[in-house]
């Protein structure tokens, strides 16, 4: 709903930077679900649960949480940026102002799952050479090309 604000304030001045930003969009969260559905992830706690069992996973989940929230250096951020840099263009200041503001708080939320899932890790004893959880049979062909 957030992202769609976006979409929404540039729709009338740059169609195609629209669609764009929802290509870039829908690709990065059906990559965020196929990745917490691989994970079988469904609540903060399991999603804290995943560091020890698949840490590679993890990170790119936070990788991609982070880039929905707009963080400056991943891609989540450039097509902001670019709405930003075409409404300022057509000397609507107040609009961009108030879309970077909002921008915050759909920050927050997805740096409140990163530090959930990073910062507050699940205790384990990974002293065991057995492993007690099975490998993910899930087939997902469509992951790797999306990561």
């Amino acid at each position: 709903i957030a992202h769609m604000g976006w979409m929404t304030a540039i729709m009338m001045y740059s169609p195609t930077m629209m669609i764009l930003n929802l290509t870039i969009y829908i690709i990065m969260t059906l990559t965020t679900f196929m990745l917490l559905m691989y994970n079988s992830t469904t609540t903060t706690l399991s999603l804290s649960q995943t560091w020890n069992k698949t840490p590679l996973i993890t990170s790119l989940i936070l990788l991609l949480m982070m880039s929905l929230g707009g963080l400056p250096p991943l891609s989540g951020f450039i097509p902001k940026w670019m709405i930003i840099q075409e409404l300022t263009k057509n000397e609507m200041i107040m609009m961009p102002t108030l879309l970077a503001m909002t921008a915050l708080l759909n920050l927050y939320f997805y740096m409140r799952l990163t530090y959930t899932t990073a910062l507050t890790m699940f205790p384990s004893n990974n002293c065991m050479k057995m492993k007690w959880r099975f490998k993910c049979t899930k087939k997902m062909i469509f992951l790797p090309p999306l990561i």
